[in-house]
């Protein structure tokens, strides 16, 4: 039922029409003389547009904001307060009025996304607040639904394979499918630019930012998988966002932290980094993400690739012909920090190639840098308003001038359904990857294996709404007609809970670990050595990469899974692969090295055993 303080969808739609009449498109005399092609007339009309802004609109339109609150005009006093304390305004709908931004970007930790129907109320507030602006214009509204361990919008919305998964699984229709329901659903919250899907190719195996957000090691299948949900997010009526260019891939920095390099020559980011962005492109993505990585080989002056020229429009938009919207990442990360000071950021991320400026840590400091920037003439007007014509000529595309709105019936007929609960799951079921199975253990049987203990790692949901995944393990197993108990360890078990889990394996018929990015120092292999050592089975799933089983052998596991995420949708699947109701199709999209010889493969990619 649809709130007595929401505006209805015919007032929502009336204030449409009297926004679209303010907007004032161009008269059908400065038609008169435009090409007849549709899209010639919807760049005149947009251009009218941006000629009726003033400058400080054009610069606001530039920037795609945080902002914390469930309501764009009534959220709880602690984001009040927050909004103040980082912004300087109270809501959503003051720091539209006050900016003018083009875009707000939804975090759960914002208290964005608390539920479906209020991620609908939000965004149709956030529309409101655009269109009640001197120069009426809808905003672009943004999350990283990658899915998989990045999702902001959790349950009851589907929560879909990530992208390592679905390289497991190697099915672009299957990729597709999974994009057109994750792009319906978010389309229904009113949620019209996702960053994703991920286009970085995991080369390195210690990279601790990317691993299983992307889709494999093998460019060439990275790229078709990308394109493949490309295809399937914008058939969905959303704007999808491939990131981060130039690749993000073989690093061993994490870039909200620090600055890292890519030390690729050309020929090997032709070879390794390049595809899944030229599918991308060919594809007719909406949007690319830039990285904050060095990438010497491209530009020798070592500006992160968000602020090079040479990279974002000498090889982006010249050599690979792209012409949509360049988006930073966000602004706030130490990556693009450290060079130079945040009010030179915004305006050499302009002068390089880019449109929207993402997430800064002030933007006062951003926004005013920018727009002294045209005042002074180090960015000229021409050059922004190139930038705000992109971003317009894709709200058009969205159909956002012609109604921004979305209605509670619609997240009822669109958000979690069944049929979309039931595909993420068979979509799940092909991703599990069998690694090891000694002896034909698996799968397990009730009868000579019904009682199940389930330790390991518990770490927090993506989006907060799922797992934990011991109890997510152990009530499908229940729910497959097991016994089943959880005993949550933790990432790094303390000698108690070692001995505790080891305590509680007595009388079991079989241990089913959860491990989470295993080191060689991690305690998560003695856990396991431990567990073996009572004479129990032990079966390890490695709920995030794939690598774990490298530390782990010779721990004395009888079997040993890849489910690349510890949402609940893969951690079902994984069941029921253990369980033998459905069998392991997976296999590895990444290459796992020896522990003790990394130049040496364990397992090559394309590995995977069957039942």
């Amino acid at each position: 039922m649809q709130d007595r303080t929401t505006p209805s969808r015919r007032t929502l739609l009336a204030a449409t029409a009297a926004g679209a009449a303010a907007v004032a498109l161009a008269p059908a005399s400065a038609l008169a003389s435009a090409p007849g092609d549709a899209e010639a007339a919807t760049r005149n009309r947009l251009k009218h547009l941006i000629s009726r802004m003033s400058l400080e609109e054009k610069v606001g339109q530039l920037f795609v904001m945080r902002v914390y609150g469930h309501s764009a005009t009534t959220p709880d006093q602690a984001d009040i307060d927050a909004n103040l304390k980082e912004i300087g305004v109270r809501t959503a709908a003051e720091l539209i009025e006050r900016y003018h931004v083009g875009g707000i970007i939804y975090f759960a930790w914002a208290h964005n996304t608390r539920e479906p129907h209020q991620i609908a109320d939000l965004s149709n507030g956030i529309q409101q607040a655009g269109l009640a602006q001197p120069t009426p214009v809808p905003l672009l509204i943004s999350t990283d639904q990658e899915h998989g361990i990045v999702a902001r919008v959790g349950k009851p919305a589907t929560l879909v394979p990530g992208a390592m998964a679905l390289g497991a699984g190697g099915s672009r229709s299957r990729a597709h499918e999974a994009a057109r329901i994750a792009g319906t659903e978010l389309a229904a919250m009113g949620i019209t630019q996702n960053y994703a899907p991920v286009a970085d190719v995991n080369v390195n195996p210690a990279n601790p930012v990317i691993g299983v957000r992307s889709f494999g090691a093998d460019p060439q299948a990275v790229a078709g998988l990308v394109a493949a949900q490309v295809r399937g997010y914008q058939g969905a009526g959303i704007a999808a966002t491939s990131k981060h260019f130039p690749g993000h891939g073989d690093t061993k920095d994490d870039s909200h932290y620090a600055l890292p390099t890519i030390h690729h020559t050309r020929e090997q980011w032709g070879e390794l980094d390049a595809p899944p962005f030229r599918a991308a492109v060919a594809a007719g993505i909406d949007s690319i993400m830039t990285a904050h990585i060095v990438v010497p080989a491209l530009d020798p002056s070592e500006d992160p690739a968000t602020l090079s020229r040479p990279i974002l429009t000498g090889i982006l938009r010249e050599q690979l012909g792209y012409d949509g919207v360049v988006v930073t990442d966000s602004l706030g990360m130490a990556g693009v920090r450290q060079k130079y000071g945040d009010e030179r950021v915004p305006v050499l991320a302009l002068k390089a190639g880019c449109d929207q400026l993402l997430n800064p840590p002030s933007l006062s400091i951003a926004w005013n840098a920018v727009l002294e920037a045209v005042k002074s003439g180090e960015l000229t007007e021409e050059r922004v308003e190139e930038s705000i014509l992109r971003i317009l000529l894709l709200k058009s595309k969205l159909g956002l001038f012609r109604d921004p709105f979305v209605s509670h019936e619609g997240v009822d007929r669109m958000v979690g359904t069944h049929s979309h609960l039931a595909a993420a799951d068979r979509i799940a079921e092909e991703t599990t990857t069998l690694l090891v199975n000694e002896n034909g253990f698996l799968p397990l049987s009730r009868r000579s294996h019904g009682n199940v203990l389930v330790v390991g790692a518990d770490p927090a949901s993506p989006s907060g709404t799922t797992g934990p995944p011991t109890a997510t393990l152990a009530k499908a197993f229940t729910e497959l007609g097991f016994t089943a108990t959880a005993v949550s360890t933790g990432i790094t078990p303390t000698a108690a809970k070692i001995d505790e889990a080891a305590a509680a394996a007595a009388g079991k018929d079989v241990v089913v670990v959860g491990t989470y990015n295993v080191s060689a120092t991690s305690p998560q292999r003695t856990l396991v050595s431990r567990l073996a050592a009572t004479g129990v089975p032990v079966v390890t799933v490695a709920i995030r990469n794939p690598y774990d089983i490298a530390q782990l052998t010779g721990t004395g596991f009888a079997a040993s899974l890849a489910a690349y995420s510890w949402t609940d949708v893969e951690l079902r699947a994984a069941v029921r692969v253990i369980a033998g109701h459905a069998g392991p199709e997976g296999s590895l999209p990444v290459p796992v090295q020896r522990a003790a010889d990394p130049t040496q493969v364990l397992y090559p990619v394309g590995y995977g055993l069957t039942y």
